[in-house]
C-alpha cells in the first residue's frame, strides 16, 4: 500500500462538477493498493498516519498529530501510485490491485481511519474521474509504502 499524505488548510474533491468530499484543516491522503496488500499493510499505514507529528504546536514546531489537533481527513483512491516507469515512457500499472480488490482495501482503510480519528473521514468516489483541489499547508507532503517501511 502506498500513500501520499499532504497537510492541508483545505481540500475538496468533485465528481461531475459536484463536491463529494471536502475538509478544512487536516490531511489529504491519496491511497493506492497492490493485489497482495492485506490488513497488516492497512493497519501499519493507518497507525503511521494517525501518529505523524506534522502539525505545528504553539512554538510553530511540527510536534502534533492529526489526533492532537482534531483535524479532518479526506482520502482519495489512486491506483497510479503504483505506476512503474522502469521501461519506456508509458507507465505500467501491473502492480496495482484490480478494482474489486482495491475497493475492498479502500473501504477497509476508510473504516480504520474513521475509527482511529473518532469521526467521519471524507472520501472521493472510487474509480470515478475526480477533480481534487487543495491548499497544501507548509507545504508538507509525506510518502509512505507499507512494503518499504522507511
Amino acid at each position: 500500500m502506498r500513500v501520499v499524505i499532504q497537510r492541508v488548510l483545505e481540500a475538496s474533491v468533485k465528481v461531475n462538477n459536484e463536491v463529494v468530499g471536502n475538509i478544512d484543516n487536516g490531511l489529504l491522503v491519496f491511497a493506492g493498493y497492490e493485489e497482495d496488500d492485506n490488513n497488516e499493510d492497512i493497519d501499519w499505514i493507518v497507525r503511521k498516519i494517525m501518529g505523524l507529528r506534522i502539525f505545528n504546536d504553539a512554538q510553530q514546531i511540527m510536534n502534533l498529530s492529526i489526533v492532537d489537533t482534531g483535524g479532518n481527513m479526506l482520502v482519495i483512491s489512486q491506483f497510479t501510485l503504483h505506476a512503474s516507469t522502469k521501461k519506456g515512457n508509458r507507465p505500467s500499472y501491473i502492480k496495482a490491485a484490480k478494482p474489486q480488490s482495491a475497493l475492498i482495501k479502500y473501504e477497509s482503510t476508510l473504516a480504520s481511519l474513521s475509527e482511529a480519528l473518532g469521526k467521519k473521514v471524507e472520501r472521493g468516489i472510487f474509480g470515478a474521474d475526480m477533480k481534487v483541489s487543495l491548499i497544501n499547508d507548509g507545504p508538507v507532503t509525506i510518502l509512505m509504502d507499507s512494503k518499504n517501511k522507511e
